[in-house]
């Protein structure tokens, strides 16, 4: 099997990438099964924690987004339009702000 082989990206288009072995794979998995862990937590944290300030939560979310972008660095898209809201919605409801 070539390492080389086209894969459509997600306009449909076939570009030439390299396939990932099923280590690679199987690594991206761990790494998005460990963010959605982490992220759980976080949202937790912020939403349940009766002594955590607002300011605290603030730079978790902060935290979180630089974690997020250091794993993932070329999916700051999908961070914004996913998981970005979820933490944006807990504050408000947590700290009532608009």
């Amino acid at each position: 099997m070539s390492a080389d082989r086209e894969r459509p990206d997600s306009a449909g288009n076939s570009e030439s990438r390299p396939a990932q072995s099923s280590q690679e794979l199987e690594e991206e998995r761990r790494k998005i099964r460990r963010f959605q862990w982490m992220m759980e937590m976080v949202l937790a944290v912020i939403a349940q924690s009766p002594k955590l300030t607002i300011d605290e939560a603030a730079e978790m979310v902060a935290e979180t987004e630089r974690v997020a972008l250091s794993m993932f660095p070329e999916k700051e898209l999908a961070y914004r339009i996913i998981y970005k809201p979820r933490l944006q919605r807990v504050m408000r409801e947590r700290y009532r702000i608009q």
